[in-house]
C-alpha cells in the first residue's frame, strides 16, 4: 500500500521520467524536408539550438555552407553521398535557417563556429568526421581542422582557399586599406545594423542578385549605382550595385530560390553578416594559428569564374597552399563554374568527393 510520500516520490519521478523522455525525443526527433530521404534534427552546442539536415549510415561527413546560404546548398550532395554509405549531415550555421541566433556579435566568432562543428560530431555519436566547406563554411572548416586536429581527419575545401595566417596585419584592417573609399561589401558589412536591414526588407532581391553576381555566367541587368565610391547613390547599399536579374540559371529553380527567400524571411541576415564582423577579432584570438601546417588529408575545388579565386589556375592554388597543407590529394578548377560550385556543377563535385572520400580509406 501507498502511503502519501510514497505517491508524491512516485509521481515526482514518472514526471521526471517522463520529461526526460520528450526531451530525448525532441532531440533526435526528424521531421521532413524538402528534399525526399533527407531528415532533419536538432543538435544543442552550448546552448545554441542548431538544425541539421541528414540523411545515410557510415563514416561522418559533415558539409558546411556559407553566406548567404542554408543546408539547403548542399541538397544535390547530400542524397549522392548518403547512397555511396557515408552519415551526412548539414547544418544550419548558427544564425541561419531554424539554428539559434544569439545576440552578442562575439558569439559568432570562430571558436564558437568551429566549436559548433565538434558538438555536432559528439551529437552524432562519433570522435571524428569528415569536413566539406564552402565559402564562409570553407573558412570555417579550415580553422576548425587547424584548431580540432583530433575531431576532424580529412577536409574538402571550395572556393576559398588557405594560405596561412598573416601574422602582420588584421584583416579587416588589409581590405578597408585595399578599397579605400570605394564600396566593398565586407567593408559594408562592418557597420552594425546597416546591411542586415537594408537585406531584411528586399530579402528576394538580395539573394536573387547576390546568387548571379558570383555566379559569372547568367544575363543580368545593369546595376543601378556603377560609381565604385562608397558614397555613391547616396551611400546606396549593395543590392542597388548588384544588377537585377533576367533570368534564373539551370541549376537554381525558382522552387530554389523561393525556399532560401523563406528561410532568410524567417532567420534574418544580421546572423550571417556576424561572420563577417568577427574578422579582426578571429584573427586576434588565434596567435597559435601562426605558422601552423595541416598533415590531414585536403581536397580543392572551385569554379573557373568564381572571383574568390580570382583567375587562379591550378598550378597557383596548389603553390599557395602547399607551405600549409601537407597531404594535398587534389586541386580542380572546374571551367564555365563561378561561386556555388556545389550547385552549379553537382556532378561533378559529387565525383570528385566520392574520389576523395573514397581515397581515404585505402
Amino acid at each position: 500500500m501507498f502511503t502519501a510520500m510514497t505517491r508524491r516520490l512516485f509521481a515526482a519521478a514518472a514526471l521526471a521520467s517522463a520529461s526526460l523522455l520528450a526531451a530525448c525525443a525532441t532531440q533526435s526527433a526528424t521531421t521532413p524536408s524538402p528534399v525526399p530521404g533527407i531528415n532533419f534534427r536538432t543538435v544543442d552546442s552550448h546552448g545554441v539550438k542548431l538544425r541539421v539536415a541528414e540523411a545515410g549510415k557510415g563514416p561522418l561527413v559533415i558539409l558546411v555552407h556559407g553566406f548567404p546560404e542554408s543546408w539547403y546548398s548542399w541538397r544535390h550532395q547530400i542524397p549522392a553521398l548518403a547512397a555511396a554509405g557515408y552519415h551526412v549531415v548539414a547544418p544550419d550555421m548558427r544564425g541561419y535557417g531554424k539554428s539559434g541566433r544569439p545576440g552578442p556579435v562575439e558569439d559568432y566568432d570562430i571558436k564558437h563556429l568551429t566549436d559548433d562543428l565538434v558538438s555536432i560530431v559528439d551529437a552524432m555519436g562519433e570522435k571524428t568526421a569528415v569536413l566539406v566547406g564552402h565559402d564562409w563554411g570553407a573558412s570555417v572548416s579550415w580553422n576548425a581542422i587547424l584548431l580540432h586536429p583530433d575531431r576532424f581527419t580529412a577536409y574538402a575545401a571550395m572556393s576559398v582557399p588557405y594560405r596561412g595566417r598573416n601574422p602582420d596585419v588584421r584583416p579587416m584592417d588589409a581590405t578597408r586599406a585595399r578599397y579605400g573609399e570605394n564600396f566593398w561589401y565586407t567593408v559594408y558589412f562592418q557597420e552594425p545594423g546597416v546591411a542586415e536591414a537594408e537585406f531584411d526588407a528586399q530579402p528576394y532581391e538580395f539573394l536573387s542578385r547576390a546568387y548571379m553576381l558570383y555566379e559569372g555566367q547568367t544575363p543580368v541587368e545593369k546595376p543601378e549605382v556603377t560609381d565604385p565610391r562608397r558614397s555613391a547613390g547616396n551611400n546606396a547599399g549593395w543590392i542597388p550595385r548588384m544588377g537585377k536579374v533576367k533570368q534564373l540559371p539551370a541549376w537554381l529553380t525558382q522552387k530554389d530560390l523561393d525556399y532560401y527567400v523563406s528561410e532568410f524571411k524567417e532567420s534574418g541576415f544580421r546572423g550571417g553578416i556576424n561572420y563577417y564582423r568577427n574578422s579582426n577579432r578571429n584573427w586576434e584570438i588565434t596567435p597559435q594559428l601562426t605558422g601552423a601546417t595541416i598533415s590531414a588529408p585536403i581536397m580543392f575545388v572551385a569554379g573557373k569564374d568564381d572571383p574568390v579565386i580570382v583567375g587562379q589556375t591550378v598550378e597557383t592554388l596548389t603553390a599557395m597552399m602547399k607551405p600549409v597543407v601537407k597531404d594535398m590529394r587534389g586541386v580542380t578548377v572546374i571551367p564555365g563554374a563561378g561561386h556555388w560550385i556545389q550547385q552549379e556543377k553537382a556532378d561533378q563535385v559529387n565525383a570528385l568527393l566520392l574520389q576523395f572520400l573514397a581515397g581515404l580509406k585505402k
